[in-house]
């Protein structure tokens, strides 16, 4: 595992550890219970009572914000997919760039190429035909980039899911377009925290930028873990927020201010580390945990998607669009000034499920 993550707990696993909110809720010593019963008696009543409804009330907001989460995912998606695929074509992810180069506008779609074969080849994924992945699940496909790729490169099948009925629907057009039958190729609506397949089906499970709108990220692994066969790869690349110093507790108050913006803007939960999925995907007795920062590779992505919206098409298509993918727009500059700030951390986390 590379070295970047260290084993400090931070705020999202202590959170993930600690009683519910339920239970750190206030208690009170008593209820006006106009019965026989004792003091004491009244009092442990009333305590069980509260705790009860305290417990449910907080369940049932947690839902209610759960599905408010998903339904902005999902509409976010269905307004502004096809303004990204009329610009920057059928991968909705970022590019992978030499740092050492300047990247010129006609690079920008290849290095979205380069970023798939850089997180296959850090996975160690084989090409060997008696080895290579036939059943690959595309977690969070947007319009099927990833799958269609993937695809083809391993002629597997690719099963993908999205929030989204407009990019499940568009994927499927794609795929046909481009000749990839259903049973090679297929997209569904669904969950990425309650996936529609039975335990063990795929060989390689992707899921490229999509972990960052999870609001449990702990399901979200365990998902990710439970549709994979034994022996299967894993592979999580996802938007990060730094690492603790052993000397802190939370990040600082100005960078959670950062990170809620472009919460707010891009329909996010709250943010964990890299270090934070390490240790998730540990609990679970994955093998051959590797994890790394690839944020100078990703540098030149949010300059040249500003750049591209400058443009004549690009104004144009955003004034079409609507609210929603304005506001992201609106909101991109701040991804720069987190990558800057060495606040935002773009990471690729791989792993192996045990045979």
């Amino acid at each position: 595992m590379n070295t970047l993550f260290r084993t400090t707990e931070s705020p999202f696993l202590q959170y993930l550890n600690q009683p519910s909110t339920s239970d750190r809720r206030r208690r009170i010593s008593s209820l006006p219970v106009r019965i026989g019963l004792g003091r004491s008696t009244r009092t442990g009543l009333a305590k069980t009572t509260t705790r009860m409804m305290a417990s449910s009330s907080s369940a049932a907001t947690e839902t209610v914000g759960r599905e408010v989460l998903k339904k902005g995912i999902a509409d976010f998606y269905d307004e502004s997919s096809g303004i990204w695929e009329d610009i920057w074509g059928d991968h909705m992810h970022h590019g992978f760039y030499n740092p050492d180069v300047q990247a010129s506008i006609s690079d920008h779609r290849s290095a979205q190429i380069r970023m798939i074969e850089e997180s296959l080849s850090f996975a160690g994924v084989p090409e060997d035909s008696l080895k290579k992945p036939k059943s690959i699940v595309d977690v969070g496909c947007g319009i099927g980039g990833s799958s269609r790729y993937l695809a083809r490169k391993y002629g597997a099948q690719c099963q993908g899911i999205t929030l989204s009925p407009v990019q499940a629907q568009r994927a499927q057009a794609l795929a046909a377009a481009q000749g990839l039958a259903d049973k090679q190729v297929s997209f569904q609506v669904a969950d990425a925290l309650q996936q529609p397949f039975p335990d063990g089906q795929f060989d390689l499970v992707w899921s490229m930028e999509s972990g960052e709108h999870m609001p449990d990220k702990k399901k979200f692994v365990s998902e990710l873990a439970r549709v994979a066969a034994p022996g299967a790869t894993i592979i999580m690349v996802t938007w990060c927020h730094r690492d603790l110093s052993p000397s802190e507790d939370s990040l600082k108050p100005e960078e959670e201010k950062l990170l809620n913006k472009i919460c707010d803007a891009y329909y996010l939960p709250a943010w964990c580390s890299a270090a934070d999925y390490v240790k998730l995907l540990q609990s679970l007795s994955l093998q051959d945990i590797k994890a790394a920062d690839w944020s100078q590779y990703v540098a030149p992505f949010w300059p040249a998607v500003i750049r591209s919206a400058l443009t004549w098409k690009g104004l144009t298509s955003l004034l079409r669009s609507g609210w929603k993918t304005m506001k992201g727009a609106l909101a991109m500059p701040l991804m720069i000034e987190g990558y800057q700030k060495d606040l935002i951390k773009f990471a690729i986390i791989t792993c192996r499920k045990p045979k």
